[in-house]
């Protein structure tokens, strides 16, 4: 009987632990709203900011180990400029024109390498 009870301790713990996720931030920044999203282990996701509901400005996002894997720039929801992508030894720099993606150059320890 008492291992049962154990077990139901343990499982509710870990029920218990799941349910605590890290919740965003959002904070009043002049006339936009800062946004600071969180990963489960408490490392920033991503942190950006919201004109009227929107996406807008600089957006910057992050593994769970808190390595930047991305950053680009919103106007009012929609990707605009060139945005930058880590992984691993590659970067790669994408270049929006009206929300799509106009030009890709891969970058890596060696060079470059360009696709269009």
């Amino acid at each position: 009987m008492k291992n049962i009870a154990l077990i139901f301790a343990f499982i509710f713990s870990i029920a218990i632990a799941n349910a605590q996720a890290v919740k965003p931030i959002f904070e009043k920044a002049a006339n936009k709203v800062k946004a600071t999203y969180f990963h489960e282990n408490g490392e920033i996701a991503q942190v950006g900011h919201f004109l009227n509901g929107k996406l807008d400005g600089e957006w910057k996002m992050y593994n769970d180990e808190g390595k930047k894997i991305a950053q680009g720039n919103y106007a009012l929801g929609q990707k605009t400029g060139t945005w930058f992508f880590w992984k691993n030894a590659i970067l790669q720099e994408v270049d929006f024109e009206n929300s799509k993606i106009a030009n890709v150059t891969k970058w890596n320890t060696e060079g470059t390498l360009v696709i269009k």
